[in-house]
């Protein structure tokens, strides 16, 4: 069996009295895209901060290659060197070029130099259609052509593990169409990638595997296939009654 890139074990996580990531375990194989779906307060985005060490555990161990992350000892520096994160808000720096948003970490955390890190930088530009939108700063773009820069700016550093997190919230309808596009790209390209959603049909779409969280749980997790045309949950059933009602994934056949 193929290691997973990134591994949860009985992962707990409160804020104060509350509990909000309760006991969860979760493996990420390589080369696979896991789509974390659940009504918004069920855990999601505190598993994210959680796998990238933007929060602490309470309890329970993370691997990433099977180093334990969480461990005292560890170096978040270096660990956050192989995850990539691009959060709903695009956080590009306004009085930034694009250009100078993607190559500041390359150059200031991976030492790479600045035509090194430039080439990459457009390369990476070219590759997702922005190439003419280098020199530009990012209150010319629009929402989703900085979600777009964002998702370079990740890919940058060539991480071993990309979290995206609610990465469509934000965006206007129109726009969110570009952006999941990225997405297929990514998974095409052999990118694994753990993503928060509420865009069912394309998580149905994209997934290798779906977890729905409930209330901090892991309540149900498997194929796509199985997890939205096969739930055993009814807490499952439920959530995706109501997504179907709202018109906001098809019915399963």
């Amino acid at each position: 069996m193929t290691t997973p890139v990134l591994r949860l074990e009985s992962v707990r996580k409160s804020f104060g009295e509350q509990v909000v990531l309760r006991d969860i375990d979760l493996a990420v194989p390589t080369h696979s895209v896991t789509a974390l779906i659940g009504a918004s307060g069920s855990g999601k985005s505190t598993l994210m901060r959680c796998a990238n060490l933007l929060e602490t555990l309470d309890d329970g161990a993370i691997f990433l290659d099977e180093e334990d992350i969480t461990d005292p000892r560890a170096d978040e520096d270096s660990v956050r060197r192989r995850i990539g994160v691009v959060f709903q808000a695009y956080n590009l720096f306004p009085h930034m070029t694009v250009l100078d948003n993607i190559t500041l970490a390359p150059r200031r955390v991976h030492g790479l130099g600045r035509a090194e890190a430039e080439a990459k930088a457009l390369e990476l530009l070219d590759r997702l259609g922005l190439a003419a939108k280098a020199t530009e700063y990012p209150d010319r773009l629009s929402g989703g052509q900085q979600q777009r820069v964002a998702i370079v700016r990740a890919l940058a550093t060539g991480p071993r593990l990309l979290l995206l997190d609610e990465i469509t919230a934000a965006l206007d309808p129109e726009l969110v169409g570009e952006v999941l596009a990225v997405v297929r790209d990514l998974k095409e390209q052999g990118m694994t990638m753990v993503l928060s959603t509420h865009e069912m049909s394309f998580a149905r779409e994209v997934a290798d595997q779906v977890c729905f969280l409930d209330a901090g749980v892991v309540l149900e997790q498997g194929p796509p296939e199985q997890v939205f045309g096969d739930p055993q949950q009814e807490r499952t059933r439920q959530f995706l009654s109501r997504i179907v009602a709202a018109g906001r994934l098809a019915p399963s056949s």
